[in-house]
């Protein structure tokens, strides 16, 4: 017997149709992005609340060679890509999530052109990537608190100590 593949697989968008699978989306398109390695209850709040701000969303994922460049550990990402983009796709409240290898994410907003740009709480709205340029054409751009203390760095330390 064999079965279909999962249908959020069609969400995982190559980056090459990014400007042209997010222009098919309902606006406002709010976008964000980030490693979202093991993900955990505070991500699913904030990707929750970051997709209320708007109708559709785009994430953006850290490639693994990207991840590493951040400096968060000679083991992390503990997830490779292509894992960490299923994982996302399953969300309902994802509607496409893509991949960026530079040091930033700035190419995928501006192929994507979102009305909403959003971060983390961790992030100033001046210093999130992009903010000028979403700002510049009419968009807006939120870092959201924290509401849940959870990261997977901490989550990860709390298991080697197990």
């Amino acid at each position: 017997m064999s079965y279909a593949s999962p249908s959020f697989e069609s969400k995982i968008c190559p980056p090459h149709q990014l400007a042209a699978r997010a222009a098919q989306l309902d606006h406002p398109l709010v976008f964000t992005n980030g490693c979202f390695d093991i993900l955990h209850r505070g991500h699913v709040t904030y990707l929750a609340q970051a997709a209320a701000l708007g109708t559709s969303m785009v994430v953006a994922l850290n490639t693994d060679a990207s991840v590493k460049r951040l400096g968060k550990g000679d083991d992390r990402p503990v997830n490779a890509l292509e894992d960490r983009l299923a994982v996302m796709a399953s969300l309902a409240c994802v509607s496409l999530v893509t991949w960026f290898d530079e040091d930033t994410p700035l190419q995928r907003i501006l192929e994507c052109r979102p009305d909403i740009l959003v971060k983390g709480g961790d992030w100033p709205v001046d210093k999130i990537v992009g903010c000028s340029e979403v700002r510049g054409w009419g968009g807006t751009v939120h870092s959201i608190p924290f509401i849940h203390q959870t990261s997977t760095t901490a989550l990860l330390e709390k298991i080697r100590r197990l």
